[in-house]
């Protein structure tokens, strides 16, 4: 039975002194009401309230149990209480400092569509993970090899020039042997300073032949979007990030590369939420397939 509808039911009837009132006090049909009031009769064994007086008049048992009946309804109404302020407790989620403004708010008007608030900390790749190691955060996107990942970013090179091809050779790159040639670089943004990014880039950076300094990483993503606006380098960027900075994005001929990203968090539900409730809306936070 319903032991706390029907102790709510029970104060309340006890309180007004009739059925039809304390029953409409609960917000409740009073044959609801009754109902409730008889399982809980039936529950303990004793009658409540006297059925032979005109008014709803509580007999000795009722009585005694009215005050343990009120404290166990105000105790439900506290526990709602604790349950829908810890609903509206905010997720905190770190996530990529890629993700636009107008991105992240999209996101958050998502997740408050599904009763999910959340806070956002941007940060770096290992940054990431480390907050959620020290509670700083519930939850976090980490970076993961594309074949591991639930969301996955191709990665192109962009430049501020036309390069009129849609791939990018990158042994196109090396400078001559008189040295002449302009030795054009291909800046690394810290987001894709993870192994399984940068790695690949630089072992076909020396199977072409470039030399070391024309694979670098950048300190910030906007020293690296400068480098690019400001020369021919090219920034190793998402097709979603070289339209927001104005760049020409092309594909990398040598190797298809890609951010990969999937959700540690503290608790299995939180993660469980991201993944599947507001997996569109990370996806295109992220610029994502």
């Amino acid at each position: 039975m319903d032991l706390v509808g029907g102790c709510r039911a029970f104060v309340s009837v006890s309180e007004v002194g009739s059925f039809t009132g304390g029953s409409a006090a609960a917000g409740i049909p009073q044959p609801v009401a009754s109902r409730r009031i008889a399982a809980l009769e039936r529950h303990f064994g004793e009658r409540l309230f006297d059925r032979s007086a005109r008014q709803a008049r509580l007999t000795p048992f009722g009585r005694e149990m009215l005050p343990r009946a009120r404290r166990l309804v105000r105790l439900a109404d506290a526990l709602e209480q604790d349950a829908k302020r810890a609903r509206l407790r905010p997720l905190r989620l770190a996530l990529p400092a890629t993700c636009t403004t107008r991105a992240l708010a999209e996101l958050d008007a998502e997740a408050r569509a599904h009763e999910l608030f959340l806070e956002f900390r941007p940060a770096a790749p290992a940054e990431r993970l480390d907050l959620v190691h020290t509670h700083d955060v519930r939850a976090a996107l980490i970076a993961v090899p594309a074949d591991e990942a639930v969301w996955t970013v191709p990665l192109g090179v962009a430049a501020a020039v036309d390069l009129d091809r849609a791939a990018v050779h990158l042994d196109s790159l090396r400078v001559g042997r008189s040295g002449r040639s302009p030795r054009r670089r291909v800046w690394i943004q810290p987001e894709d300073d993870v192994p399984h990014v940068r790695d690949r880039l630089l072992r076909v950076r020396d199977a072409v032949g470039l030399r070391p300094a024309q694979v670098v990483v950048a300190e910030s993503l906007s020293a690296g979007v400068a480098e690019a606006l400001g020369s021919a380098d090219l920034l190793l960027c998402s097709n979603a990030q070289a339209a927001e900075f104005g760049l020409r994005w092309h594909r990398i001929a040598e190797l298809p590369l890609a951010r990969g990203y999937d959700v540690t968090a503290e608790a299995g539900p939180d993660a469980d939420r991201l993944r599947t409730t507001l997996w569109h809306g990370i996806a295109h936070c992220l610029g994502a397939e």
